[in-house]
């Protein structure tokens, strides 16, 4: 499971940034203690400036070498980072299954609590459903007005439009929705996941897509309202953990957009 080489130095960084500290120095080198604590995060393995040290369950193999130093520059960083927009209007172009993959494989990269991980993933891509899944959550906000719950009286415009028109804004025409799911008995599926999907919507431009939070079908989702797992053929012990829209933006945003002004308590 824990192997070092002869290029060790026993330096001892490998136990400096051990999580669970549960990595010690020896003088014949790093010794993993207590493996059964281990999460797993590879740290160990990718910091080892001499590729000194190899992990059964983060192989260094798999991990992908850096030349050193951060991979952006803070200003390229900081316009990467604001240049994310929340894209309501999609062309009516469907988005390759290659493309979809590339979005949700970044998912898995997002750091998680304790590196637990433990999503998966839906990702609609039938025109047909997605109506559907409108349409579902379109009844769901109108059971909620006729029980008279006050939180959604705001958005009784939203259903009233619908009906009208069948103006789409929960899911805004957009083509395909990764839905997120995690055991119910995962009491952090939800925190990973908004890592996990804010960093598919970070990583959805560099494909030439856009992304948005959806608001209305996950409140739905959250719910538990049985004909939305229904739809999506949920088994009975996973939850929803999170949902983004994914397509390609009709339009190009030109600037990016200030926000209110910092706000820091020196102590």
């Amino acid at each position: 499971m824990f192997k070092i080489n002869s290029d060790c130095t026993n330096c001892g960084i490998c136990a400096e940034v051990c999580p669970r500290k549960i990595i010690v120095s020896g003088d014949n080198g790093p010794q993993l203690q207590q493996p059964e604590l281990c999460v797993a995060c590879g740290h160990c393995v990718a910091i080892c400036p001499h590729s000194a040290l190899d992990h059964g369950q983060a192989p260094i193999q798999s991990q992908v070498p850096l030349d050193g130093g951060p991979v952006l520059d803070s200003e390229a960083a900081e316009r990467f980072l604001r240049s994310r927009r929340s894209v309501r209007c999609y062309k009516p172009d469907e988005v390759s299954r290659e493309k979809l993959l590339q979005l949700a494989n970044i998912a898995r990269f997002a750091p998680t609590g304790g590196n637990s991980q433990g999503l998966s993933y839906i990702i609609v891509t039938k025109r047909e459903e997605m109506k559907q899944l409108t349409e579902i959550t379109i009844d769901w906000l109108e059971e909620q007005l006729a029980a008279g719950e006050s939180w959604v009286k705001p958005y009784a415009g939203i259903v009233h439009t619908y009906r009208q028109t069948k103006h789409d804004v929960i899911l805004r025409d957009a083509p395909h929705l990764i839905v997120a799911t995690a055991p119910k008995a995962f009491t952090i599926g939800r925190d990973n996941t908004r890592y996990s999907l804010a960093y598919a919507e970070l990583y959805a431009p560099s494909l030439g897509l856009g992304t948005c939070w959806a608001g209305f079908f996950e409140a739905c989702a959250f719910s538990g309202y049985r004909r939305l797992y229904d739809q999506l053929n949920i088994a009975d012990g996973l939850a929803i953990t999170g949902a983004i829209m994914v397509g390609y933006p009709r339009y190009s945003f030109q600037r990016l957009v200030d926000r209110n002004p910092l706000s820091v308590t020196w102590r």
